[in-house]
């Protein structure tokens, strides 16, 4: 082919006309349009990109001319939209918008409750800060195309070098980033998602949980100075660490779930984690404690931890815990760091398997989903002879 004519060829491909803006002859129908040659067609084809979302008229204009703008740099750049890209004007949505619009999604997902108030509320912070740091930027991206991996990669170095966060903390923003990235894919604003090839820092495989449990010493200094200041704070201690309740479960405690009779209370599974309906045995200590603060006296619709952990009608978040534990409790006492208020249950169980409680009467009492993740709690120091199985006896 001769230089002329791959001049040409060349020259067809790049042509366009310069996009503008369209009101439509009622003035409803806003979108910025421009031509460029299809090298499929072999022809002009018309490129449209609707405005309609943009509520404000005034605000359409000052979104058209900037788009225009941009449109024409690259335009005269050689971008060809049939070349480069098959969307429908999408990409060149802005960033602030997508960005409330993703805010309306997990808002919709919260209020329906596929999303946990835990996961919204991260979520929330993620977005928040990840909008923080792009206008804390020289050059902020202003559209959505522009959220690419070079983005997310400077993000997450943001979030781990500059404000000095841990690995963990940078993997939990990566998996934000990816499942926003994968809201950017469903929704067409983007063909690919941006967070491919990045993987995590942290890898957490083929490897067993290590738990911080409380010492038999603390716990006692624990007990004591609980019994001074908050026995209600108490209660919630006791059954965390003998019931294996979670925070959150405890937050939906209602007095009559308890039946002082059969020294049960009743899980229910419309706020159970793994969404099952249990019934949890009560350790006689706990029931003792809730007559001495007269709890059975509520009424049984009360929860059991409403204001200041006493019964009200109220349900508290279940951050109320852990904001206790620490000013009042592990600092109060100078307990070490990785003493957590969640802890008690990870030493609950681990106590259980110390008193030779069998792993299943354990298993069910923590309500795990199966024995293994018991057998993480048993102790390394039991290597004693256990009487039971060495005079155990059958017809083989």
């Amino acid at each position: 082919m001769s230089i002329l004519k791959q001049n040409e060829k060349m020259q067809s491909v790049i042509s366009y006309t310069l996009p503008k803006l369209y009101t439509g002859k009622k003035g409803n129908d806003w979108y910025v349009a421009f031509n460029a040659f299809s090298p499929v067609d072999g022809k002009m084809k018309i490129k449209r990109i609707k405005l309609n979302h943009i509520e404000k008229k005034s605000e359409r204009r000052k979104y058209a001319a900037d788009l225009i703008y941009r449109l024409s740099n690259e335009l005269r750049r050689g971008w060809n939209p049939w070349i480069f890209s098959e969307g429908d004007g999408k990409e060149y949505a802005t960033f602030e918008d997508v960005c409330n619009r993703y805010l309306e999604y997990i808002t919709k997902m919260h209020e329906e409750k596929i999303y946990e108030k835990e996961t919204y509320v991260g979520y929330l912070s993620y977005l928040r800060n990840m909008r923080m740091y792009n206008n804390s930027l020289q050059v902020p991206i202003t559209y959505i195309y522009q959220f690419n991996t070079e983005f997310v990669s400077d993000f997450l170095e943001h979030i781990w070098i500059d404000r000095k966060n841990s690995a963990q903390t940078r993997d939990n923003y990566l998996t934000f980033l990816r499942v926003f990235s994968s809201f950017l894919v469903q929704k067409r604003y983007l063909k690919t998602k941006p967070t491919d090839g990045i993987t995590n820092i942290k890898h957490k495989v083929n490897h067993k949980k290590f738990r911080k449990v409380i010492s038999t010493e603390h716990l006692v200094m624990i007990r004591e100075h609980l019994e001074r200041t908050n026995k209600h704070f108490l209660l919630a201690c006791y059954i965390l660490h003998y019931c294996c309740i979670r925070p959150k479960e405890m937050t939906f405690l209602r007095i009559g779930d308890f039946s002082l009779k059969n020294k049960t209370v009743t899980i229910y599974e419309d706020y159970s984690k793994n969404n099952n309906a249990a019934v949890i045995t009560v350790n006689i200590k706990i029931l003792k404690l809730m007559l001495d603060l007269n709890i059975f006296s509520y009424p049984s619709s009360y929860y059991l931890f409403s204001t200041g952990f006493h019964p009200g009608k109220s349900q508290r978040d279940p951050k109320i815990f852990r904001d206790y534990w620490l000013p009042h409790v592990r600092k109060k006492l100078n307990l070490p760091d990785w003493y957590q208020f969640y802890s008690l249950k990870d030493t609950g169980i681990t106590a259980m398997m110390r008193s030779r409680i069998d792993t299943l009467s354990v298993r069910d009492q923590a309500r795990h989903s199966s024995i293994l993740i018991t057998d993480t709690y048993t102790p390394h120091d039991l290597q004693e002879c256990n009487e039971v199985l060495a005079k155990f006896d059958s017809v083989f």
